[in-house]
């Protein structure tokens, strides 16, 4: 009986609008050679089986620090100030990073990311990773140690074995706080802290 299929206070949750996350930016001129990287990748697929990847656009490209959740109708403040008051304990000196690799972030044989990846050049930001989580841990938001640093370059593009890439480097001067409006391509920068820290 379709009666029985629904219960009062169990409807559907609204779907998510609002994401929160912490990320490191490139500076524009690596930023444009990555964005060039992309886009070949993408060429470089769509000879196989009709694939249509689609490369981000130069002024997305960046390193999620830690994703602090996905929200329906707005960020919650409270997660927000948390967070700020993470990142103002902080004390980390600026870094370089180098992403020398490009991997995919799917599983063989399905479509997904590709990604720029790294070793050693990476090290800061999993420094800087740990800096953050220790702020937030202190702040009660949960602990989250799963953390690949990685530039994302385009999705749906076919799975690639980790390869070596041209290296893409940028000294790391500073973080964001950044409330992406998922679904409409756009991040807006809630806050900025520089990395002054001693080396």
């Amino acid at each position: 009986m379709p009666e029985q299929l629904w219960l009062p206070g169990l409807e559907a949750p609204p779907p998510p609008t609002d994401g929160l996350f912490f990320a490191v930016y490139p500076d524009a001129n690596t930023a444009a050679g990555i964005a060039k990287f992309a886009q070949q990748l993408c060429v470089d697929a769509r000879g196989r089986s009709g694939v249509r990847g689609k490369p981000l656009a130069a002024n997305r490209l960046h390193v999620t620090l830690r994703h602090l959740g996905n929200f329906a109708g707005g960020l919650p403040t409270d997660v927000v100030e948390a967070a700020k008051r993470a990142a103002a304990s902080v004390s980390i000196a600026p870094f370089t990073v180098e992403f020398d690799a490009v991997a995919s972030f799917a599983k063989k044989p399905r479509l997904g990311p590709a990604v720029l990846v790294g070793e050693h050049g990476v090290r800061g930001l999993q420094a800087l990773h740990d800096a953050l989580e220790a702020g937030l841990k202190a702040g009660g938001i949960e602990p989250d140690a799963r953390f690949t640093p990685h530039v994302t370059l385009a999705y749906g593009l076919p799975w690639i074995a980790r390869r070596p890439a041209e290296p893409a480097c940028w000294n790391v001067r500073e973080f964001a706080l950044m409330h992406s409006l998922l679904g409409r391509t756009r991040h807006i920068v809630l806050a900025r802290w520089p990395l002054v820290g001693q080396g």
